[in-house]
């Protein structure tokens, strides 16, 4: 089953610093990603302000309360939040923002050795539509921890939103914190890679095609592994991670693909693709001859990917059955020699 019991720990011992030289180090516990089951929480902020500046500079106190569901006792936490992302941080894209939730990483509750994560959230308020798309999301970063440990891990949570000013209730919705890059990189015993690019050449050729081969699951287009948008540093939508002569691309962000496909999602309209859903490869051809392998990988996972989505609580069984018939398309094509020479030999970049 997805959601198991909520396993609160006691008191943690911080360990090594993030991105520490000593690889004999243990890496910091992190009990929030160590389970699955639903966090319910209520954060109480100044709202109203956070919407109306929707700054990615200044932050905002608020309180953090968490259930503790052995206990059932609530345990409050002092957080400073403010608005992030791009594209959800618009008002014109999303009335409600995507969050930073800063807490204090020395502290022993369930969120000990949590310092600054994404917090993303349902971007319109009473919209099933988009609380839907929440635990979309959520599936897709699980779907690729089933893959590799070579993933940002995500919990799921349920949100009441407090305004400060006034205490009343703004919303109250599904979302999902992302584990951080200190987070993955201590738990892989990786270190951030600052480079302003890299090459498909320098990246783990196996990891960088099943990442490949994962997008094209989830029906994604809008990412880079190997270096940013004009004017920005490496990479679009993927972290670079290295360890002595390994360099890996991490993935994240699958708001706008087809497997979440959100009411705002639109393909990018350079690859002439009808919609989101509208699947299109684009992993890199020197990485073919791992393809058969890649693929092996899903074909043995599949039954706890489809697990993942059959138990995930909240999402509804309209969403469910769609989510599955998404995922039955990509296991057909790959499934089938003549598809995979069409959709991926003859697809893929720089052959």
């Amino acid at each position: 089953m997805l959601m198991k019991p909520l396993h609160l720990l006691l008191l943690l011992t911080l360990s090594s610093a993030a991105f520490a030289d000593d690889k004999n180090d243990a890496p910091a516990d992190v009990p929030l990603f160590e389970d699955d089951e639903i966090v319910t929480v209520t954060i109480t902020a100044p709202f109203e302000e956070i919407m109306k500046t929707r700054s990615l500079e200044e932050e905002l106190p608020a309180t953090f309360v968490y259930q503790d569901t052995l206990s059932g006792k609530d345990i409050s936490l002092d957080i400073k939040i403010r608005a992030r992302g791009k594209f959800r941080r618009q008002k014109e894209n999303c009335a409600f923002p995507p969050l930073r939730v800063n807490f204090r990483k020395s502290n022993t509750t369930l969120f000990a050795n949590s310092d600054k994560l994404k917090l993303v959230t349902h971007c319109r308020n009473r919209s099933n539509a988009y609380e839907q798309t929440v635990y979309k999301e959520y599936l897709a970063y699980r779907i690729l921890n089933v893959l590799t440990d070579w993933s940002f891990r995500a919990r799921l949570l349920q949100v009441r939103y407090i305004e400060a000013s006034n205490g009343e209730e703004i919303a109250s919705a599904p979302a999902f914190l992302i584990e951080d890059d200190e987070q993955l990189a201590e738990r892989i015993g990786m270190k951030r890679d600052e480079a302003e690019s890299t090459s498909i050449e320098s990246l783990d050729a196996a990891h960088t095609n099943l990442a490949s081969v994962y997008q094209y699951l989830i029906g994604n287009t809008d990412f880079s592994p190997i270096k940013g948008p004009p004017g920005e540093s490496c990479c679009h939508n993927y972290v670079l991670m290295r360890n002595d002569g390994t360099q890996i691309s991490v993935p994240y962000d699958f708001d706008n693909t087809g497997f979440a496909n959100p009411p705002h999602a639109r393909p990018n309209p350079r690859f002439g693709l009808a919609n989101v859903k509208q699947r299109m490869y684009r992993g890199r051809c020197v990485n073919n001859d791992q393809l058969e392998t890649t693929f092996q990988l899903f074909r043995d996972n599949k039954e706890e990917i489809y697990s993942l989505v059959n138990n995930l609580q909240g999402l509804s069984n309209r969403e469910r059955k769609k989510t599955i018939r998404y995922m039955d398309g990509f296991y057909k094509i790959i499934n089938s020699e003549r598809q995979v020479n069409y959709r991926f030999v003859k697809a893929c970049l720089g052959g």
